[in-house]
């Protein structure tokens, strides 16, 4: 009797695991050779790039005045000056944009995940999906028809800041949404628990808490548009000359010097090109990794 009320009291003897089948084991193994595959087959394209700009373009770069000098008073045939001019014009298109862009979107976004219901809801859901589809030269012709022929305002920066504008909002708007929506329910349950009303929960704990992917959308929406080339050629004039009014007079872009030196079939120019290129992909660089280094250092510590 006591042999048999032991032998009920003892833990049942785990099922030893079944040996993997071979046909797993090939399925496994042709998985990871297509991935495997289709990864390098994606890199190729993505190195022959680099490594083409970078032969071609980087004895620009190393020139002091590349980066302390415009083409004010330079020849076609001759390699001198830089392209301060156009790296300055970018950046202020872009930051121009990006004030606009992103209240804008982060306030839109905030608006579809914490109170959105109704009409006004999927109209702005719409909005931003058609937005997300528009080429850039839609929008250039946009602001164009409304800036300059409509209101009769002439060329200029801030021109190409709002057609870019409409370019990064659902960008910013998805990322945003995206973000928000990650933030853990529990969080906003509990803070309305204590008492806290609903526009200081969501500007005190949501909005911290999604802070780093934000941001990180953010940097990546700007590093987005500041390549575009359609709203620079319709909506503003190339000038050899430093400009930092936005409101006046043409502005040189990097896409947009590399759009006029294309035309110019001398050495100097073709090494205008790949310069700038290099340049404008070395500045998209620091763009993400600066929201790298801002998602992994904002980021709310739980420990």
């Amino acid at each position: 009797m006591t042999t048999t009320a032991s032998t009920l009291d003892r833990p049942a003897t785990p099922p030893a695991f079944q040996a993997i089948s071979g046909s797993r084991k090939a399925k496994n193994i042709l998985a990871t050779v297509l991935v495997t595959a289709a990864f390098l087959v994606a890199l190729v394209p993505l190195v022959w790039l680099l490594v083409t700009v970078i032969a071609r373009g980087y004895s620009a770069l190393l020139s002091s005045d590349w980066w302390t000098h415009s083409l004010k008073g330079v020849l076609p045939k001759e390699f001198a000056g830089g392209a301060y001019h156009a790296i300055i014009g970018t950046l202020l298109q872009t930051l121009v944009c990006a004030v606009i862009a992103v209240p804008i979107g982060v306030l839109a976004a905030v608006y579809l995940v914490e109170y959105g219901r109704g009409r006004l809801a999927r109209v702005t859901t719409f909005m931003v999906d058609i937005l997300s589809g528009v080429p850039s030269i839609v929008a250039a012709l946009f602001i164009y028809a409304l800036w300059i022929s409509t209101l009769g305002l002439d060329q200029s920066a801030i021109a190409v800041s709002l057609a870019l504008v409409l370019l990064m909002l659902p960008v910013v708007v998805r990322s945003t949404e995206e973000m928000l929506r990650l933030v853990p329910q529990e969080l906003r349950e509990a803070s309305y628990a204590l008492g806290v009303p609903k526009w200081k929960t969501i500007v005190r704990i949501v909005l911290p808490t999604a802070l780093s992917g934000v941001v990180t959308g953010v940097m990546l929406a700007m590093a987005r548009v500041m390549g575009e080339t359609a709203p620079v050629l319709v909506l503003v004039g190339y000038s050899k000359s430093i400009n930092f009014n936005i409101f006046d007079g043409n502005m040189t872009s990097l896409p947009l010097l590399i759009y006029n030196e294309l035309n110019n079939p001398n050495p100097a120019g073709q090494l205008r090109v790949w310069g700038a290129a290099l340049t404008l992909i070395i500045l998209i660089m620091l763009f993400n990794l600066v929201a790298a280094l801002v998602s992994r250092f904002s980021a709310i510590k739980t420990k």
